[in-house]
């Protein structure tokens, strides 16, 4: 046995141990719907205009939900469609109102709520003062910008000054997508917004941005991108390999894509399945994937077996389990912390134990005790939480010379191992296989940098 293989092995039992167990959540998608807000809408005959009710939404039975789905805390941003109808007096006076709600949510919710506050666009000197107000009054943990207001997409030059005083600020931005401006509403009647023209509008201002190289000139801001990065992976992709072709006949600017891509995020909101996530590592890392329930626009009890189930899949992903508390919880703490070096840092048990055994099998009866060994680990890892590995190695030049990896929660599921039904009974049936046993204790040196191991697997 290769000791590249032992050493591999080793570190992902460790991994998945610091990940092991339940996780609280932190929410980087969700929704408050006010009832100024609500009121405003129905007074402008808007509350239809993305194509679809807007939930009813209660400050109490959100705490509930996420109290039942193990949430600790969601940021909240304000629902499609954007309040401005023409007359931006109005907007101002909107977007004021809902800050402060949200500010004042925030306050009273010892940490559980958390907000990105609206911004009065199209105008962009109303929008700038209202970034002002809200990070230096309200204390906002970011700004919530659409991907279109009346036409003027993210990345439109019009709105570099705003970014500028964004950048300054090094803030988060939530994006969302809107109603685009143009849509064939035929179309829309049958296929919902929602469906399609959500993650095209998200990625239709995205592209933009790049193409413009707005994050790479103001690459202070984080820029969290919703949906499972809509149609990005594809789109990104295409553009790179379209994009010298553009730029050799003078039809593009120059691009930075890498430093553009250094300032996104991604939330899980609509779709939380590990093939997703594997299918947004194209274009991102896994330090980069958050999770998002998208409440109130499903209904609770769906998305709390969503997030059970997505921990369940993350824990029993070979590639993914390594990162599950990242996944679910420690990106988005770093995100908001500030911090970009988005490093691991894993609570390993003080008491976990990992150990060699070195075993020496009669040579006749090597075939035998092999098939034992396989299936006493199978069995043990599959019935034992306490086993967190099995791994049964044998030494290249003397075959009937074997090491097992063996890795517990602690002591005492260690001493619940050595009890069971099954690992007596593979004890009685190769106790004559065995010529000697020696039981070798070892110490791990380091789980911090775990998941840049991996990343390098991916």
């Amino acid at each position: 046995m290769k000791v590249r293989y032992w050493i591999f092995n080793l570190l992902f039992a460790i991994g998945v141990m610091a990940n092991a167990g339940g996780q609280n959540i932190i929410d980087l998608h969700s929704h408050i719907i006010t009832q100024d807000y609500l009121s405003f809408l129905k007074n402008n005959n808007a509350i239809l205009d993305e194509g679809f009710p807007i939930p009813s939404w209660d400050v109490d039975k959100h705490l509930d939900f996420m109290q039942k789905a193990g949430i600790e805390a969601s940021v909240l941003t304000m629902v499609a469609p954007h309040p401005y109808f023409g007359n931006i007096n109005q907007t101002i006076k909107e977007v004021k109102k809902f800050n402060e709600y949200c500010a004042e949510l925030k306050e009273k919710s010892n940490g559980k709520f958390l907000f990105c506050a609206a911004l009065p666009l199209p105008d962009v000197d109303a929008a700038i003062k209202e970034i002002r107000y809200a990070f230096d009054t309200l204390h906002a943990d970011g700004v919530k910008l659409a991907t279109n207001v009346c036409g003027q997409y993210l990345g439109d030059e019009a709105l570099d000054t705003l970014f500028s005083v964004l950048n300054d600020y090094k803030a988060l931005i939530i994006i969302h997508p809107h109603r685009p401006s143009n849509y064939p509403s035929q179309l829309i009647n049958s296929l919902p917004l929602a469906l399609y023209e959500y993650p095209a509008e998200t990625s239709r201002a995205v592209c933009n941005m790049i193409a413009r190289n707005v994050l790479a000139r103001y690459n202070n801001v984080k820029v969290v991108i919703p949906h499972s990065g809509a149609y990005l992976p594809l789109a990104i992709k295409r553009m790179q390999n379209v994009y010298p072709i553009f730029r050799s006949k003078g039809l593009m600017d120059e691009i930075d894509f890498q430093k553009n891509l250094d300032c996104l995020w991604f939330d899980l909101a609509g779709n939380t399945s590990v093939e997703i996530i594997k299918t947004m590592l194209q274009i991102t890392t896994i330090d980069r994937i958050l999770y998002g329930s998208d409440y109130p626009y499903a209904d609770a009890n769906v998305l709390i077996n969503n997030a059970n189930k997505l921990r369940k899949d993350l824990q029993e992903d070979f590639m993914l389990s390594p990162y599950a508390k990242m996944i679910l919880s420690e990106n988005a703490r770093n995100l908001l912390s500030g911090n970009k070096t988005q490093t691991a840092h894993y609570d390993i048990a003080e008491n976990l134990i990992v150990r060699i055994a070195e075993i020496e099998v009669d040579s006749k009866r090597l075939n035998e005790y092999l098939q034992k060994a396989r299936e006493i680990a199978a069995i043990s890892m599959e019935k034992e939480k306490g086993v967190i590995c099995l791994l049964p190695m044998q030494i290249d030049e003397k075959p009937n010379h074997l090491r097992i990896l063996e890795i517990y929660r602690g002591e005492a599921a260690y001493q619940n191992h050595i009890k069971t039904e099954h690992f007596l009974k593979y004890k009685q049936q190769t106790a004559d296989m065995v010529k000697n046993l020696q039981l070798i204790d070892m110490q791990p040196l380091n789980y911090t940098d775990l998941h840049k191991i991996f990343k390098k697997l991916n």
